[in-house]
């Protein structure tokens, strides 16, 4: 690692090194007994799509909470764009603006519209002037494909679009990056493709994503990197292709041969 770094435009900030926006160091989880998280050691770079995949339980989920806080951890370090994750209070809801989250279920505000669940955190977290709000609430309705939609309320919408509505709610507090808990796997089926395109696109513009999830077609063609979990530790990580088709643990090459050939 060369010690020399250009960031532009941080002004307060030490010039990080290399471009690494979320940097996990040697932590630990526990649920009473359960050791969830074991010294885990993962960097995410600006612009980076990671994609967590592994058996269930074996502590994607908690990975992905512990980054912006949902869950705490036990010891270790995170820190997002060089800054160690705040304990709770205002820092943590500013945190929590630029650490996009979306969920297995939408949690959206039923009582709602569409468009106000879209404004709401620009008004209060962000303090857009309500105009600004809901022209850029709008635009980005439009860019998930929902914008038809915006006077709607969450309950008249199908999964798909409520979770697209997700996406646009976080998407609007202009995240630095955005988290992705298994979005897909409360979808029917037809419903996951239209979510997942959206995500691609995300992908393609150069979001910085870290994704768990079970749709290892997403796996393949939007990540920069794969990390492979099992039992609250990370056992592998590769690029998409060097993972799928030359996994080098027999823990990969086991949950492979058990999802790929069916």
């Amino acid at each position: 690692m060369s010690g020399v770094s250009v960031t532009k435009g941080a002004e307060d900030a030490a010039p990080a090194a290399g471009d690494d926006l979320v940097v996990l160091s040697n932590v630990n989880k526990h649920f009473g007994a359960l050791h969830v998280l074991q010294d885990i050691d993962l960097t995410i770079a600006r612009g980076e799509v990671v994609v967590v995949i592994g058996p269930s339980g074996s502590g994607k989920s908690t990975l992905c909470r512990t980054i912006n806080r949902l869950e705490t951890i036990d010891s270790g370090a995170i820190s997002i764009d060089g800054k160690p994750l705040p304990a709770e209070g205002k820092e943590l809801a500013r945190l929590r603006a630029d650490v996009g989250m979306v969920f297995q279920s939408f949690n959206l505000f039923a009582h709602k519209t569409v468009l106000e669940n879209v404004t709401l955190g620009q008004l209060k977290v962000r303090k857009t002037d309500k105009k600004a709000a809901e022209d850029k609430a709008r635009s980005l309705l439009d860019r998930v494909g929902v914008g038809t939609q915006a006077d709607k309320y969450p309950s008249q919408l199908s999964g798909g679009q409520q979770q697209r509505v997700a996406i646009a709610r976080a998407l609007a507090m202009d995240p630095k990056v955005m988290l992705f808990d298994e979005p897909t796997s409360a979808l029917d089926p037809e419903m996951i493709n239209e979510v997942l395109e959206v995500m691609q696109q995300l992908a393609r513009d150069g979001m910085t994503m870290v994704v768990v999830t079970h749709e290892m077609g997403f796996a393949r063609s939007a990540a920069n990197r794969v990390v492979f979990m099992a039992d609250g530790k990370i056992v592998e990580e590769a690029t998409p292709d060097q993972f799928f088709s030359n996994p080098r643990s027999d823990r990969a090459k086991d949950f492979l041969s058990k999802i790929l050939h069916h």
